[in-house]
């Protein structure tokens, strides 16, 4: 049996120095580690944006001089390739942020749903950043509806978890998870500052993965879980590196 996995994240490509210009940075380096093919095929989804041309040229350029294979699957205004061959023969999936209630809605229209869980149960990895990390858990806290964020809670819940992304970045992010999970809005919750993400095997979260190899581990940005125990919401943090 393939092992399925998730890699749901704060990062994955950081600027090189030139405006505009991302390159892979170590979350998205460890998912085409995981693959262990020597060419892996990635298909980058940027649905949450409506499959913006600017995000979508960015994303190739980034793999530029890689030994990878790149294509995408755009929605708008209609699918630009057959969604399942698409999808299942890619080595790598990665979703881009943007407005995940946009993204799964959308998705849900083409059927997208059914065939990224078909291609996490063939082993295909599933990775992204913010509206691409929420998309896979239970729901999570987002912007999509405007500046005040607000709960999401219809997300594939191919992880039977909440979400919190850019947890050290924006101000909203910490306290609205902490009271979604407080009143059950939210089940038992995973979050992950700025540049930072967490490796699942199935369903269980197993390592805190970085961009950079270099942060504090005792001050620098981390992952959290976030449970109620009693009546008390106890956040719990762990440093990249970190297993669970």
């Amino acid at each position: 049996m393939a092992v399925r996995r998730i890699l749901a994240s704060s990062g994955g490509f950081m600027n090189n120095g030139t405006q505009g210009v991302l390159r892979p940075a170590g979350i998205f380096n460890e998912a085409l580690r995981l693959t262990g093919k020597d060419r892996p095929k990635v298909c980058f989804v940027m649905t949450a944006t409506g499959d913006d041309k600017g995000y979508l040229t960015m994303s190739y350029e980034s793999l530029s001089g890689h030994n990878v294979d790149v294509s995408h699957l755009a929605l708008f205004t209609q699918p630009t390739a057959d969604i399942e061959e698409r999808l299942l023969g890619s080595d790598i999936i990665w979703v881009g942020g943007g407005s995940v209630a946009n993204l799964l809605a959308v998705w849900r229209v083409h059927g997208v749903d059914e065939v990224m869980r078909a291609a996490w149960e063939k082993g295909v990895i599933l990775g992204g950043v913010s509206a691409g990390s929420i998309c896979w858990h239970f729901g999570g806290t987002t912007d999509s509806y405007g500046p005040t964020l607000r709960p999401i809670q219809n997300g594939l819940n191919l992880l039977p978890y909440g979400n919190g992304v850019h947890y050290d970045s924006e101000a909203q992010r910490r306290p609205l998870l902490h009271s979604l999970v407080a009143d059950g809005t939210m089940p038992l919750s995973y979050a992950t500052d700025d540049r930072i993400g967490i490796l699942y095997e199935g369903t269980e979260p197993v390592r805190v993965v970085a961009d950079r190899d270099d942060y504090d581990p005792a001050t620098g940005p981390a992952a959290y879980r976030v449970e109620k125990v009693g009546e008390q919401v106890v956040e719990t943090r762990f440093a990249p590196g970190s297993s669970f």
